[in-house]
């Protein structure tokens, strides 16, 4: 199944509307599906469409997704939307770069920091 048939299949299974789905890859292979609600709230699921309870899995998969994201915007894209965030499309992205690339990656962890705590402030369930 290819990763815009699985981005669809998590957003239709919501039971309320849906802004952005991020996917993201952890380094032990578990699939977690970050979404987006009109309502600011987040919700994680697994590759079997049941939600994500913890932390660690909630803070590794939106830390993922968003440094994914800020390198394809310093670096330029290497895949078409969608993309999946792994640690090794991280490192092509860095890779392809120049070297003021990890001086301006290292200033934007803040603003990862933030989005992670946004997800978990706005998260739908407890997390533990």
């Amino acid at each position: 199944m290819a990763l815009s048939d699985d981005l669809e299949r998590i957003a239709a299974a919501q039971d309320e509307p849906v802004t952005g789905v991020l996917a993201a890859e952890l380094v032990d292979g578990t699939r977690v599906y970050l979404c987006a609600y009109e309502s600011g709230d987040w919700l994680a699921f697994d590759d079997a469409g049941k939600p994500v309870e913890s932390r660690r899995v909630v803070r590794e998969a939106a830390s993922l997704a968003a440094l994914c994201e800020v390198a394809e915007d310093l670096a330029g894209e290497l895949e078409p939307p969608p993309r999946l965030a792994t640690n090794a499309y991280l490192d092509a992205v860095g890779a392809t770069a120049g070297p003021e690339f990890a001086t301006v990656f290292a200033q934007a962890a803040p603003a990862v920091d933030e989005l992670v705590a946004e997800i978990e402030r706005g998260y739908k369930l407890p997390l533990s």
